[in-house]
């Protein structure tokens, strides 16, 4: 039995429900139908009880539930011990990181780690919350900064920052339609917006695109899955005029002349970002930068 489907079969019983279970693990139903009835066939048992409100486990299933929780658990803390044996003598802590996060946030976390444990070295990865997700329940990452809240009982989460968003648009264009508190977003209707995929962030995504459409913005064609929307993609589709893109008031990136970031009257539009790690994790580097973290959120 493979820790794959060990997570798939724990997800389904956490989740009570196949659909759930496969958003929350973001592989497609039919193939999570097939694991847990290839389980039932490998055991010669049945594990779940399938009704029109969901599943519910067996007693059978009960324990295989059991189990699999403390091998998942063993092998987190295995994972956990052997990074004690790194080449220079510390431990790793691994943290994934989206895009355009405010610079502040975990720099002056990771500068309170680092007093308080010299030891630890952090290795930190740029990937999407759904990347995010897949690692930290495969074991590979420590925490993760996440653009959504997941579901389930597997993670633990704690919202860390809310940011404002604003609106990247040609300088003419938002001289024109820019008023004393900003531009209103049904002003930008007509507009293609240059977005992010969804595969990259589904529940962000689709809070995002309900606020725009019901404003009347174009969303255009989804970019391709596993495309990244870095500022220079921004900055040059924008100067291109027609068309807008989010950002926050901080964002990092310096503007060309050619592009204004300006806010959006009422602040329709609001990112929030969750530390997220694994609710078994009992590591004292990671609960000393979660506390680090856990500062009121910033508007």
């Amino acid at each position: 039995m493979e820790l794959r489907e060990m997570r798939a079969f724990v997800a389904v019983v956490e989740e009570g429900g196949l659909s759930a279970a496969a958003r929350r693990l973001h592989i497609s139903q039919p193939a999570l139908s097939q694991t847990v009835v290839g389980l039932e066939r490998r055991f010669g048992v049945q594990l779940l009880v399938r009704s029109s409100t969901g599943v519910r486990p067996t007693d059978a299933g009960l324990t295989l539930l059991a189990e699999a929780r403390a091998v998942l658990a063993r092998h987190d803390r295995a994972l956990s011990a052997m990074a004690a044996h790194t080449a220079t003598g510390g431990t790793v802590l691994r943290i994934g990181i989206p895009l355009e996060l405010p610079t502040e946030l975990l720099s002056r976390a990771l500068a309170e780690l680092a007093d308080a444990h010299p030891a630890t070295r952090v290795r930190a990865r740029h990937l999407s919350t759904a990347e995010q997700l897949t690692a930290l329940r495969a074991g590979e990452l420590d925490l993760g900064l996440l653009r959504e809240r997941p579901t389930g009982q597997d993670l633990d989460a704690m919202l860390v920052v809310e940011e404002r968003l604003g609106v990247l648009l040609a300088t003419e264009l938002a001289e024109q339609l820019a008023g004393p508190d900003g531009i209103r977003l049904d002003a930008l209707a007509g507009l293609d917006w240059i977005g992010f995929p969804r595969s990259g962030s589904p529940a962000w995504y689709d809070a995002l695109t309900a606020i725009l459409r019901s404003h009347g913005i174009d969303l255009g064609p989804e970019p391709p899955a596993g495309q990244t929307l870095i500022a220079e993609v921004k900055l040059a589709s924008v100067a291109a005029g027609g068309a807008l893109t989010l950002a926050p008031p901080d964002w990092s990136q310096p503007l060309p002349e050619s592009v204004t970031w300006s806010p959006l009257v009422g602040h329709p539009l609001v990112r929030r970002t969750w530390a997220v790690w694994p609710a078994s994790s009992h590591r004292r580097d990671l609960g000393h930068l979660v506390a680090a973290l856990d500062q009121p959120p910033s508007t």
